[in-house]
């Protein structure tokens, strides 16, 4: 038997942000509040908008029961367009996936999201003209492929005002002024250089504008390679650097290869002579899983969590560790941990360049030096470092959030979470040394979700010149100039300062200001370092890359993948477990080296973001954020005391 709550008489509109347009909406639909078999839930309206579809009850008239943390563009009962993953309808108490052209209407639609909320709709008391309508336009919006120029995106930014919050601390790397600012900040501009080539877009419409590599390199060779090269990503304190390099796909005619062979020997001249003598390759397209394996992974992961209903979540809790084990995903997460450690282990302890390679250099390359930089850089632990490295890794680096996010609904091929690993991976060091970070894990599921708001450009383009190509505005008659799209990283725009406050981390140990005096013998022994490596006690004939290696280096780029060559070092095996326990034996410096720990339950599930929807797996008025609550709070006392204290004192002077 149905609870039945009187339909609203009074009529609750949707709020809509500049560009959104109403396009079908249904009256009495009933939303179950959580599937306990109790049918349990409330009347309303739900909407379908060029943004969002959004459920409106008489409660989301009303600002009473307002919650401490909200978001302000994307309500709790709002799911856009990009967040929806899959859609079911229910006849006669069977599920069917719903995609394309409709026969019969359902009369429950369950919908999937992204960020894992699972909503319940009976359509049985609507009317059938709109139960058409709605389920129709639900489905076609948020399913079915659209081009790249119908992203609501573009809408918002012909109709907001330009109103952007310029103080913005993040660096975004589209001048060439950031880019020296980094080799400044790490010390690379000694054996590094930012070139001006791609102005234009002329060498390659996959490279940024600007980008940095060796001081050796000449204009000629990155214009004749179509900027096929080493491409610096970041200097470690010593002097060592991690760089990358897109592989060459596998098949080709004569004349190509012999122009490879080539370009090959050109780079091993590069790397026969300083600073390379010590370079240290990794082809991460076979020593990490696949795109395909990441995606499988994932899908499985998710489905643990996408639950109907109470009876399906005690069912599951009972195999849990099993179902867990069998997705695979937390074994993804703790190998690419391990390859960070490995890689970290070369520049920190060995003062090697690492070199990582694969077939674009914008996935799996984007995720390990990401990783490697937060290990590595206590900069990049900040919320502004951490936001700056996700600009230069991934934005201008040239990830495909577009095709790898799905977010056009072109190919399901091409869909692989990587961009959610990597968040998986930081979520696994902020949760296991949370004084090292200046953000939260709370932050980190904001920017997870914040993948699925196509009000941001951050996550909605494959490349720097994808986002400048479609930056002109000329198909909109309105618009004039430019089109001013915001940065996900406007804090402002989803929420007010008191919901950022969460954001922050309260207990961030900060950097301790140095004194002058040892900041002038910090300084030489830098020098020093730079100029002459510490560690050669003995001749490195085999670790560089000499004449009779470079035959073995050349079939390897050329996709000829030579496992053994990849990991030959005559580093012994146990060399990372050494490095790795002699590490963890002494006490955590917070602005310096971390290393994740990797051993057995060390890697966990990221219960925030996973579990937030399942009301069986929360603590009513505990966990992470009451916690945190408790915090901010105490610090506002203790500030506030602090100012009292302050006023005491200047009045007795």
């Amino acid at each position: 038997e149905i609870h039945i709550k009187e339909p609203i008489e009074k009529e609750v509109n949707p709020c809509l942000l500049p560009g959104e347009l109403l396009l079908c909406e249904a009256s009495t639909v009933y939303k179950y509040i959580q599937e306990d078999g109790s049918n349990r839930g409330t009347y309303g309206k739900l909407v379908c908008t060029n943004f969002k579809i959004a459920f409106l009850d008489d409660d989301s008239a009303s600002d009473d029961n307002e919650p401490q943390f909200k978001n302000k563009i994307v309500g709790e009962n709002d799911i856009t367009l990009q967040c929806v993953d899959q859609i079911y309808g229910v006849y006669d108490e069977k599920k069917k996936l719903l995609t394309g052209q409709l026969r019969k209407y359902p009369e429950k639609l369950i919908i999937y999201c992204k960020d894992l909320r699972v909503f319940h709709f009976c359509l049985r008391y609507t009317k059938e003209e709109e139960v058409k309508r709605i389920v129709s336009g639900i489905v076609h919006h948020s399913q079915t492929p659209k081009l790249l120029k119908r992203l609501f995106l573009f809408s918002y930014a012909s109709a907001a005002p330009n109103n952007t919050d310029g103080r913005n601390q993040t660096v975004m790397f589209d001048t060439l002024e950031d880019w020296r600012d980094e080799l400044e900040r790490t010390k690379g501009n000694v054996k590094y250089k930012a070139v001006t080539t791609n102005e234009g877009y002329r060498v390659s419409e996959k490279l940024p504008l600007y980008f940095v590599v060796p001081i050796c390199v000449s204009e000629e060779s990155i214009l004749k390679y179509e900027g096929r090269g080493i491409i610096w990503c970041w200097s470690c304190h010593n002097g060592a650097a991690l760089l990358k390099m897109s592989a060459f796909p596998k098949e080709q005619d004569d004349s190509t290869s012999q122009t490879q062979k080539a370009f090959l020997d050109g780079i091993y001249k590069t790397i026969s002579k300083p600073p390379y003598e010590l370079l240290k390759t990794d082809d991460l397209s076979s020593s990490l899983p696949s795109l395909q394996d990441i995606q499988t992974a994932y899908t499985r992961f998710k489905q643990l969590f996408l639950i109907d209903s109470s009876t399906d979540f005690w069912a599951t809790d009972v195999k849990w560790f099993s179902l867990l084990e069998s997705t695979n995903w937390l074994e993804i997460i703790r190998r690419v941990l391990k390859k960070a450690i490995e890689v970290a282990e070369c520049l920190e302890r060995q003062h090697t360049n690492v070199l990582l390679i694969e077939e674009s250099a914008t996935d799996l390359c984007c995720v390990i030096s990401s990783l490697v930089q937060v290990m590595m850089d206590s900069y990049s632990r900040t919320k502004s470092g951490f936001q700056s490295l996700i600009q230069k890794e991934w934005v201008i680096g040239g990830h495909g959030f577009l095709d790898r996010c799905n977010h056009l609904h072109k190919s399901d091929k091409e869909e692989a979470p990587v961009f959610l690993l990597l968040l998986n991976c930081v979520w696994q060091l902020v949760q296991q040394y949370p004084p090292a970070f200046e953000f939260t894990e709370t932050y980190l599921t904001v920017l997870s979700d914040s993948l699925y708001v196509p009000i941001f450009s951050t996550f909605f383009f494959n490349s720097q010149h994808q986002k400048d190509t479609n930056m002109s505005g000329e198909s909109l008659k309105t618009q004039s100039g430019p089109f001013r799209f915001l940065t996900v990283w406007d804090w402002s725009v989803q929420f007010d300062p008191k919901a950022q406050a969460f954001l922050n981390n309260p207990l961030y140990a900060e950097k301790p200001k140095p004194d002058k005096s040892q900041r002038k013998t910090a300084r030489f022994k830098h020098q020093r370092q730079l100029s002459l490596p510490l560690t050669q006690t003995k001749s490195s004939t085999k670790r560089g890359f000499f004449r009779e290696e470079t035959d073995h280096l050349i079939k390897n780029i050329l996709g000829k993948r030579i496992g053994k060559f990849i990991n030959s070092s005559d580093e012994p095996p146990n060399s990372f477990r050494e490095f790795y326990d002699s590490w963890r034996s002494k006490p955590v410096d917070y602005h310096g080296l971390l290393l994740p720990r990797i051993d057995g339950p060390e890697i966990k599930v990221w219960a925030q973001r996973y579990l937030r929807w399942i009301p069986e797996a929360q603590l009513h008025g505990g966990g992470t954020i009451a916690t945190a609550a408790k915090i901010l709070d105490l610090m506002e006392e203790v500030q506030s005391l602090q100012v009292k204290m302050d006023e005491e004192h200047s009045q007795a002077i």
